[in-house]
């Protein structure tokens, strides 16, 4: 794969999304019920009205732009540090070794294809409640970094150890994918986890097959 050069002049785009995150989620905060309604990721099955406990009956259904705004919204301060955490970790050195535009295309590919994921997930399940949060775009980061520095070695927040970067990525991998078919932690949408990682692996595919047969032109 190609190395470009970051766009020159300003912050990196990974620290401008980390912004935005940052100020959707306080936006999500303040206006909580209205932020879900529109921007969470719904099923495509969800009736037109439904019953919250704590609203009462709520106006919800998919609309197409949720595909990219569900993953600016969170479920609490944590899951909000730990996905910007990684995107700061991870995001930062995939866009210097890429520049902005490719790592731009990568992480929002990733994002709409964990959606897309979910989306099928909830379709044969038959559950009907919303998605949010960044998780399959980062989970699409961990699995190019992985990729592009598999010996590199990273140091896991919980538990504090080191681990090889490729071994942090298969594992975690495969946990997921255990997670998702056997119940455990429910609540966490698994499965789009998994669809950020498997776009994100076609998608570095596809480029490495166009800049190989690029290369020999």
């Amino acid at each position: 794969m190609d190395v470009q050069q970051s766009r020159p002049g300003g912050p990196p785009a990974a620290l401008l999304i980390l912004g935005v995150t940052v100020a959707a989620y306080f936006f999500q905060m303040a206006n909580f019920v209205e932020a879900i309604r529109l921007f969470a990721l719904w099923p495509l099955a969800t009736p037109d009205i439904m019953r919250f406990a704590d609203v009462g009956l709520l106006e919800t259904g998919f609309v197409p732009w949720q595909l990219i705004s569900y993953g600016f919204l969170h479920g609490g301060i944590g899951h909000l540090f730990f996905n910007m955490f990684a995107l700061y970790m991870f995001g930062l050195p995939i866009e210097q070794a890429w520049g902005t535009r490719r790592f731009l295309i990568y992480y929002f590919v990733c994002m709409v294809g964990a959606g897309l994921v979910q989306l099928t997930v909830a379709a044969f399940s038959g559950e009907v409640y919303p998605t949010i949060g960044a998780s399959g775009a980062v989970f699409g980061l961990l699995l190019a970094f992985g990729v592009m520095y598999p010996n590199r070695t990273i140091m896991l927040l919980i538990p504090p150890v080191p681990m090889k970067a490729k071994y942090f990525v298969v594992g975690y991998g495969i946990l997921t994918l255990i997670f998702g078919m056997t119940g455990v932690m429910p609540g966490i949408a698994h499965f789009a986890h998994l669809g950020g990682m498997l776009f994100g692996l076609a998608l570095i595919l596809y480029w490495g097959r166009r800049d190989f047969h690029r290369r020999r032109q």
